[in-house]
């Protein structure tokens, strides 16, 4: 399948596109990025130097993906999306010199296979959002997020658990230190640690 790249957007020639993957308006790819097969980079988004974007993903409108981020296959990222990649982040040193790229540290992020982040959510670099994870629209992570687990509010907290198609997961049984849970919707079973399950607040 070809790639699809509008003629308003910048795409490196160092970059590397998957077949079948389309970039909409006003996209900017940089030199090293590697997107995979079958994404969907919708209008304004700028994904920085170095990024690593797997197969299947959707980046809707406005997103900036920025070097250190790295997003597993088939994740969903909401518009407005905001990553950030520096803990500490100043436009000067202490003398009140310009920083340059050697005056900071990278913090990475990684964002896991099937995960989805909500319109406007802002994700603080330095994490992990686990498989099948769902963030609310408008939410601040500043930790790591459970696999299949669903957060949400400023500060986002883990507020309940999530099968892959979306539904939620209700507790069936105990297998040892496990919960196994049931979709409300598919009937799948996800097993997901009892300690962790035991912390939706």
């Amino acid at each position: 399948m070809a790639v699809r790249i509008h003629p308003t957007a910048e795409v490196s020639d160092q970059a590397t596109i998957g077949e079948g993957t389309s970039i909409w308006h006003q996209c900017q790819i940089r030199p090293g990025v590697r997107l995979g097969q079958n994404c969907n980079i919708g209008k304004g988004v700028y994904v920085d130097a170095g990024v690593q974007i797997g197969d299947n993903v959707k980046i809707q409108n406005y997103v900036s993906v920025y070097h250190g981020v790295t997003v597993e296959d088939g994740v969903f990222i909401g518009p407005h999306v905001c990553f950030t990649n520096d803990m500490r982040p100043r436009a000067v040193n202490p003398d009140g010199s310009p920083k340059s790229a050697d005056d900071w540290v990278l913090s990475e992020t990684r964002i896991q296979r099937g995960a989805a982040l909500g319109a406007n959510s802002t994700i603080r670099c330095g994490i992990t959002i686990g498989e099948w994870a769902m963030v609310g629209s408008g939410s601040v992570v500043t930790r790591d997020v459970p696999a299949h687990g669903l957060v949400f509010g400023n500060p986002a907290r883990l507020r309940a658990f999530v099968c892959a198609c979306g539904a939620s997961l209700h507790s069936d049984h105990r297998e040892g230190d496990l919960v196994v849970a049931r979709c409300e919707e598919c009937d799948t079973l996800v097993k997901i640690p009892a300690q962790v399950w035991e912390s939706v607040r």
